[in-house]
């Protein structure tokens, strides 16, 4: 069975390829700026939904493959963080969520198409992330590296964000873009076992 993973993010294939999981990548082309939702948590699973939904409908009636979309997005104060727009964005956020803890939300949307039909589920992975107390200096010298404005939240925990990181509640591999225990959990409700999927 062929495993899609519906996202162009490098962090989630790797996360993949370490589980055992040689995943084939479809970017789906979908304009977020136009979705909306009642709470960060449920934007998240609508995003992967409509992510899931692009990629299925260019396979159209291929069968013989599980399929994962995810989005990620950093809750504080009520509020949903996605990628930063600007450094400017980055930094005003970094001093915003210094020393405190916040959520991020990683939607997840599984499809199964095999010989019994189409199925899925959707979900959302919650992860409790406390960050460091960052001096200003500190805030500026990691976003002037230029990885806080290429992913959801400002800090990438897998990458050079992750000394600012104190402590998690919860998946770290959710705080990364893709819970694998959540994911394990979805394609079973499908009816696939996991280890069933591993790269031989």
């Amino acid at each position: 069975m062929r495993f899609i993973l519906a996202s162009s993010s490098p962090a989630r294939l790797k996360t993949l390829a370490g589980a055992g999981i040689a995943a084939e990548v479809i970017r789906p082309d979908l304009d977020e700026s136009t979705v909306t939702a009642p709470s960060p948590a449920q934007l998240t699973a609508e995003l992967a939904r409509l992510k899931a939904a692009c990629v299925v409908d260019a396979l159209a009636a291929e069968r013989g493959y599980a399929l994962v979309a995810c989005d990620s997005m950093l809750e504080l104060d009520g509020r949903a963080w996605g990628r930063p727009s600007s450094p400017e964005e980055a930094v005003a956020r970094w001093q915003a969520m210094r020393g405190r803890t916040a959520k991020l939300h990683t939607g997840h949307h599984v499809v199964v198409a095999d010989e019994r039909g189409v199925r899925e589920v959707n979900r959302v992975g919650t992860t409790g992330v406390t960050f460091a107390d960052l001096a200003d200096d500190e805030i500026e010298a990691y976003v002037a590296t230029g990885e806080p404005v290429r992913v959801a939240g400002a800090f990438a925990i897998d990458g050079l964000g992750g000394p600012f990181v104190t402590g998690i509640t919860g998946d770290y591999h959710n705080v990364v873009g893709i819970s694998l225990p959540l994911v394990r959990q979805m394609l079973l409700d499908l009816g696939v076992e996991w280890h069933t999927l591993w790269d031989q």
